[in-house]
């Protein structure tokens, strides 16, 4: 009884030296980074949403949360220890809640970061705009009076102006504002740059638009939310400006209780009560790594990672 026979399988040889086709496709690699990027950015996104949140919500709520009064002292409880007595972070060498002053501090110092970063945005935004899009003697001195303050030690000047004009919360906005306006200003003249060389704005000009029209109706509108996240980015450098100024005294006076100024009160006791300055220390460290998470997943979630929004952030990097 015979069966049917089976055909013969055929053996393909390769030839040497010539390596195997991966099943892996270019279209798949670049599927996965986006797919890590978009998961790196969302991560961020939340770690620094959580962060800013656990800082400025009870900053925000302090008159409404039960707290005992900033300046309430008690001489009898100096110095506790923190989780002592009802005092979460304990009192400090006059014996007041050191929370409450923490929070209470804390909305003088993001008031000022705040209304800085808003006043250097708005003076960055247009002397760039107007250097990138006129060029021309207009861009000339707008760069050198970038080159020139950026030239400058910023503390050294902060100090030497707060020194002339008084430590009131106005002149100190004003300095920070000041002081960070060249950064927001060079990333507009970028990327004002890059948007008169589209098309869409030469066909504003054959629909005979003014320069003005043009600037405030289509650039500016293009450019701002990329501006926005450099803006944000800086709010936690406002903040540790405001600190750094108020711990050497020459900040909001009393009886403002900035967070600098609470550090400064407590570093004399930093070897005995370790929490007059590490706990005000620790919420300025959340507040500024949350900010830097959040605008940084925002950047990355709209595409910010190249161009002069990536450059931005490498100079910051670096410095």
């Amino acid at each position: 009884m015979t069966g049917a026979s089976t055909p013969p399988q055929t053996m393909v040889i390769e030839p040497p030296g010539q390596p195997r086709p991966s099943a892996v496709t270019e279209r798949d690699i670049a599927r996965a980074g986006a797919t890590r990027r978009s998961r790196d950015s969302r991560i961020k996104i939340w770690v620094g949403t959580i962060s800013v949140l656990i800082v400025v919500a009870p900053v925000a709520l302090a008159r409404i949360l039960p707290l005992p009064s900033p300046d309430a002292t008690n001489l009898a409880a100096r110095r506790l220890p923190p989780l002592t007595d009802g005092h979460l972070f304990g009192t400090d060498q006059l014996g007041r809640d050191l929370l409450a002053r923490v929070l209470y501090g804390g909305q003088v110092s993001l008031l000022i970061g705040l209304l800085a970063v808003l006043v250097s945005g708005l003076i960055g935004l247009t002397l760039g705009a107007l250097a990138g899009y006129r060029g021309g003697w207009t861009d000339t001195i707008v760069s050198r009076l970038l080159e020139a303050q950026l030239s400058l030690p910023l503390l050294m000047m902060l100090l030497l102006v707060v020194a002339l004009f008084g430590a009131s919360i106005p002149v100190i906005t004003f300095v920070i504002a000041i002081a960070q306006w060249p950064e927001i200003a060079r990333l507009t003249r970028s990327l004002t740059l890059v948007e008169r060389e589209k098309p869409y704005i030469a066909a504003a000009h054959v629909l005979g638009l003014g320069n003005g029209a043009i600037l405030l109706r289509h650039i500016v509108p293009n450019i701002v939310k990329q501006v926005s996240l450099v803006v944000m980015l800086l709010l936690a450098q406002a903040v540790l400006l405001e600190s750094a100024l108020s711990y050497l005294g020459a900040g909001p006076q009393r009886p403002f209780a900035t967070w600098g100024r609470i550090i400064s009160d407590g570093q004399d006791y930093v070897t005995t009560s370790w929490w007059l300055v590490t706990l005000p220390g620790l919420v300025i460290a959340v507040l500024v790594v949350g900010v830097n998470l959040l605008g940084d997943g925002m950047r990355d979630r709209t595409g910010g990672s190249k161009g002069p929004l990536k450059r931005f952030a490498l100079q910051r990097k670096d410095k």
